[in-house]
């Protein structure tokens, strides 16, 4: 079983496509496999820089694109959710078993109500999902209806992250039209997930930056 299988898997497209829908009626920012396979190769992107071998990038890769699928059946403890599935869809693969747990761990544990780095895989899932800041997460609406979530985002009009190696440093570089969104705004919303980035960032031996506007602000 490869990631190249893995996003072709009707089962788990058929789950993205509910799961579309119902964060649709909710109001949510786009959480569809654009964001899924973001995630996947940011991570990967993430693992490959530090070093990490090919067999600990393709776990990471699967778990990336598999992790919201728990949102098929709630939002609320998604990632649990999207464990257990993961778990049942794996389990009718060639998959190793090891490999099927460290892939259901890293799921169940990437939203940052109570989820924990803990290995490489779970670190570069975490943070590859929680700097996926963009414009076009935020669904079509007139902008009189964006919420907060949804001004965080629109706000952001570039993202970068960037991995540096010899400084052992990963950053999130960010452009915000601060006319539409204060910074207030986002750490209020984003200062969580930063946090937990932070911690997953020490997993990989590094540490985590913010910049906005090309100012560091953690």
């Amino acid at each position: 079983m490869t990631y190249k299988d893995i996003v072709q898997n009707k089962e788990i497209l058929e789950y993205y496509a509910r799961a579309g829908i119902i964060l649709d009626t909710l109001g949510y920012t786009d959480h569809s496999i654009a964001h899924t396979k973001l995630v996947a190769e940011r991570a990967a992107d993430i693992l490959s820089s530090f070093g990490y071998g090919q067999d600990v990038i393709e776990l990471t890769k699967i778990a990336g694109f598999m992790h919201d699928i728990g949102n098929a059946i709630n939002r609320h403890h998604h990632a649990e959710y999207g464990a257990l599935l993961a778990n049942e869809i794996l389990k009718e693969t060639d998959m190793d078993l090891k490999d099927r747990v460290h892939i259901v761990s890293a799921i169940a544990n990437h939203d940052e109500s109570d989820g924990v780095a803990s290995d490489p895989v779970s670190a570069a899932l975490i943070i590859a999902d929680k700097t996926d800041v963009r414009r076009s997460r935020v669904r079509p609406k007139d902008p009189i209806l964006f919420d907060v979530h949804d001004r965080v985002n629109y706000a952001v009009t570039a993202t970068r992250l960037k991995c540096a190696v010899e400084e052992k440093r990963i950053t999130l570089c960010l452009t915000v039209d601060e006319s539409i969104c204060t910074m207030y705004e986002y750490f209020d919303i984003f200062l969580g997930r930063m946090t937990m980035c932070s911690h997953a960032a020490r997993i990989l031996d590094a540490q985590f930056s913010l910049k906005v506007n090309g100012q560091k602000v953690l």
